[in-house]
């Protein structure tokens, strides 16, 4: 999250706008973004009924009632234009959110 954070602005050269989107409550999710210093750009819940975004996306783990990191790039007609899912312990790059970016 902070990686982001830190390429916000890039991402807004871009005229994109980044999301976070937890599985966990609005309260913990506040205090988690507290916990890390707190981020300029929005984190969702998607906490009632539990993981029902990360489910249409393909990104919730039945079995832990969690999500997958997940990186996803909608386009501006609603499409996605980029998905990447991968180990939770992974930090990806955001270059190659970048380079998705520079392809639309």
């Amino acid at each position: 999250m902070a990686a982001f954070e830190a390429d916000l602005e890039r991402f807004k050269g871009y005229d994109a706008q980044v999301l976070g989107i937890s599985v966990d409550s609005v309260p913990c999710n506040a205090a988690w973004a507290k916990s890390l210093g707190g981020f300029s750009y929005d984190l969702l819940s998607d906490f009632e009924p539990k993981g029902e975004v990360a489910r249409r996306f393909g990104a919730y783990r039945q079995t832990d009632g969690i999500s997958e990191r997940a990186l996803f790039i909608v386009d501006k007609e609603g499409k996605i234009a980029y998905k990447d899912i991968h180990e939770i312990s992974d930090q990806p790059d955001n270059e190659e959110l970048f380079e998705a970016l520079r392809k639309l």
